[in-house]
């Protein structure tokens, strides 16, 4: 199973279109914030694909959590954007809700630098920024792989 993560594009819809369009056999997508409009506009150009969102500190207007969890391909993952959770102080606070929520991958945006590493047996991720990245990094978004093998976290430069 495949799982794109994207987070923070900020009105960049042709970013956006192109990901979906290069990761189109992906079982899911999830937007961490900060680009709701976006996210929008993908659910009505690909009805058939599943989009899941969550709200980030820019997303005004809109009614979405700030947090959910996802069950597929036997692992729990739990996304948020993360400026709730102090997302750029740290991460303790992040690793805190996801083993609260039971994650087996814990996925953030909101500090526009991609990250992946493993905290106690708990993957977390952050894609970065598919518009605005920070860093010294470039634009970039990341994919799960759920495997017989295991998981599999890659973060894609654009």
């Amino acid at each position: 199973m495949r799982i794109v993560v994207f987070s923070d594009s900020h009105g960049d819809y042709e970013t956006l279109d192109a990901i979906t369009e290069n990761q189109i056999k992906a079982d899911a997508f999830i937007h961490l914030g900060d680009g709701l409009r976006e996210l929008y506009h993908l659910r009505d150009a690909y009805p058939e694909k599943r989009f899941l969102c969550v709200r980030g500190n820019a997303d005004f207007g809109y009614d979405e959590k700030y947090e959910d969890t996802l069950d597929i391909g036997g692992v729990r993952i739990y996304f948020t954007h993360g400026h709730i959770q102090g997302a750029k102080r740290g991460v303790r606070e992040l690793v805190e809700c996801g083993k609260e929520h039971g994650a087996d991958i814990i996925c953030y945006g909101h500090t526009h630098c991609s990250a992946a590493s493993v905290n106690g047996g708990v993957y977390l991720l952050n894609p970065g920024s598919v518009s605005r990245p920070r860093c010294g990094q470039g634009k970039s978004y990341a994919v799960i792989d759920l495997t017989e093998a295991g998981v599999a976290i890659n973060i894609v430069g654009l």
